[in-house]
């Protein structure tokens, strides 16, 4: 099935202008014209732009997806470089990890500063926060 650029972007639930940015970045290939000059998309990018859009709903920047993408479309060598990407990926999903939580422990030491009586009008966490 082919699409031109509006049908494409209904059927992915994105803006015609992120298409077109895709392919200025070259996330997904130019595609063919049709001799009065409108895009025409095949069913691989329908599923190419779909994958895009999972990568980042999972926190993929499109610099990495744009790497990632990459790899899968060499021949060779997939698996080794598809492995270091995980990695790296991997390692800083952790530190972001480990960066929430050392921010959900301070929210709940500021949490438990808190007095009984909400109607205060000197906030403990403020304060805390203004200390030097």
């Amino acid at each position: 099935m082919q699409y031109r650029i509006g049908e494409l972007a209904k059927k992915c639930n994105v803006n015609k202008e992120t298409i077109r940015y895709y392919e200025r970045m070259g996330i997904i290939p130019e595609p063919f014209r049709t001799d009065s000059g409108y895009r025409v998309y095949s069913e691989h990018i329908v599923d190419r732009l779909n994958f895009i859009k999972r990568m980042q709903g999972l926190g993929f920047t499109l610099n990495e997806i744009d790497k990632l993408l990459g790899v899968v479309d060499q021949d060779e060598a997939k698996c080794r470089d598809i492995y270091d990407f995980t990695v790296k990926k991997l390692k800083d999903i952790q530190r972001k990890i480990q960066d929430l939580k050392k921010i959900e422990q301070m929210l709940i030491n500021l949490k438990e500063r808190c007095p009984e009586n909400k109607e205060i009008y000197e906030c403990p966490i403020i304060e805390t926060l203004l200390e030097k």
